[in-house]
């Protein structure tokens, strides 16, 4: 989970307060991911367009138009994602690269919880928010320490169903704070 600030003041006054976003297609079997992937990656993005209250809007586009894309990374690409800069007809981007850690857990809701999450605080790296030392917030960094398994726990005990991922944001309060001011 590397720290990448993108310059979202920047690319919205570039953009108008559209943000274009593309992401990848489940095809590459080796990556894990699934075609209910995409659903996570979207919802993670909608995620952070609701707590903008209306100063960012997602709107999904294609590959070479897209200022922000996600994509699937191989197994052997690090831990869990990471975000980079990206520049996309001379403007400011991000690719938000996703790695799925286990595609063949028990637990399907723990597997979706994993890869939301991960792509919830790879995307907010691409907002330009940066690492936190608050284990509550989504952008926490696990080199402050904390229970990676419990950070994903306790928001899978949280979900009954998959749908329930679209209920609960996975946001803070203090997440939706730094974004309000990253965004100002």
């Amino acid at each position: 989970m590397k720290k990448f600030l993108l310059s979202v003041s920047f690319v919205l006054s570039a953009a108008g307060a559209d943000l274009p976003y593309w992401i990848e297609p489940c095809t590459h079997p080796q990556s894990g991911c699934v075609a209910g992937d995409v659903d996570l990656a979207r919802w993670a993005l909608e995620a952070w367009q609701d707590a903008s209250h209306g100063q960012i809007r997602m709107v999904e586009t294609d590959h070479d138009h897209s200022l922000l894309r996600v994509v699937w990374a191989l197994p052997t690409a690090g831990l869990y994602g990471e975000t980079v800069p990206i520049k996309v007809k001379g403007l400011p981007g991000a690719q938000v690269n996703i790695r799925i850690e286990d595609p063949h857990t028990r637990d399907k809701l723990l597997r979706d919880t994993i890869v939301y999450l991960t792509c919830l605080h790879e995307s907010g790296h691409a907002l330009g928010l940066s690492h936190t030392r608050n284990f509550a917030d989504i952008m926490y960094n696990f080199q402050y320490g904390g229970d990676i398994d419990e950070y994903f726990a306790r928001y899978r005990r949280k979900l009954a169903t998959r749908e329930d991922i679209r209920k609960n944001s996975g946001l803070s309060s203090d997440d939706r704070a730094h974004l309000l001011k990253a965004i100002q």
